[in-house]
């Protein structure tokens, strides 16, 4: 009976897994979110890589696990018990094993770490004029995404009326809200005011610790317009389950739009009755 009941941990695993992919059921909508980020698949292929790795090595050691328990079932096997000191052989087998696993896993995941971490996207090439050199021009970000006790706050880095970055007429701010353009390579500047966060866009399998002090960058290439979530994958706090927002990727002129009309409403509300009224 023993032995049969652990034979059920690999199966029923083995068998949510597969009915979780294809979408059956009571399963429906479990699996991955759709991928709609041009760098988003060799994440996901990284993810599966890992996934049939350590699922063949559970299988095994769920069906050594029953073998065991119906071979040496004590029912059978009535004579005494016998100890053994152990095999010294073994136990360095064990220990290569994993390492050597571990250290394949930790090499084939470099160029998904390079696409997410290290290549951000450039503007255009730097003096030389060569593309992918180091003094390439990096994209500059289209939003500050600031992680607050609970909630995301939104500022977009683009000039005013006096079409200069960095002076007063520039502020521009949404909460919980990002409004991002379509078939464009877009990166995020991303800080955290108060404790670690997560900023996590499962669509566009991008996540990323936010650290209090750190300023870090995310950068993504959606492909597909819609409406989709931003949550904090961080244990922040008691209002941590508060923290969601909401992803537009809308089209260049959709997108140019809806600033425009969030920028002058902004910008509206913060001049003086006289000069609002005149406006």
């Amino acid at each position: 009976m023993w032995s049969i009941l652990f034979l059920l941990v690999p199966v029923l695993g083995v068998a949510v897994f597969a009915l979780s992919m294809a979408g059956v059921g009571p399963f429906y909508g479990h699996w991955l979110p759709e991928n709609i980020n041009e760098y988003g698949g060799v994440i996901d292929e990284l993810y599966y890589f890992i996934m049939y790795l350590t699922g063949v090595i559970f299988i095994g050691t769920g069906l050594a696990l029953f073998w065991f328990l119906w071979k040496y079932d004590s029912f059978k096997n009535a004579g005494p018990v016998k100890f053994t000191h152990g095999s010294h052989t073994l136990e360095v087998v064990w220990s290569i094993l994993p390492a050597a696993t571990l250290l394949f896993i930790a090499i084939y995941q470099m160029n998904a770490w390079a696409d997410h971490k290290m290549r951000r996207p450039v503007f255009g090439p730097g003096p030389d004029l060569e593309e992918g050199t180091a003094d390439d021009v990096y994209r500059e970000p289209l939003a500050l995404v600031t992680g607050h006790q609970f909630e995301w706050r939104i500022r977009y880095l683009m000039p005013g009326a006096d079409g200069i970055r960095g002076t007063l007429d520039d502020d521009f701010f949404t909460v919980n809200d990002l409004h991002v353009p379509l078939n464009e390579d877009v990166v995020l500047q991303i800080e955290s005011h108060d404790v670690l966060h997560s900023f996590f866009l499962p669509n566009l399998r991008v996540k990323q610790d936010v650290v209090p002090g750190m300023k870090q960058f995310v950068w993504f290439h959606a492909n597909r317009p819609g409406v989709y979530d931003i949550v904090c994958a961080e244990l922040c706090g008691w209002g941590h389950y508060k923290m969601k927002g909401r992803l537009t990727v809308e089209s260049r002129a959709d997108f140019d739009r809806w600033l425009n009309e969030q920028y002058n409403q902004q910008q509206r509300t913060q001049l003086p009755p006289s000069l609002a009224q005149e406006d």
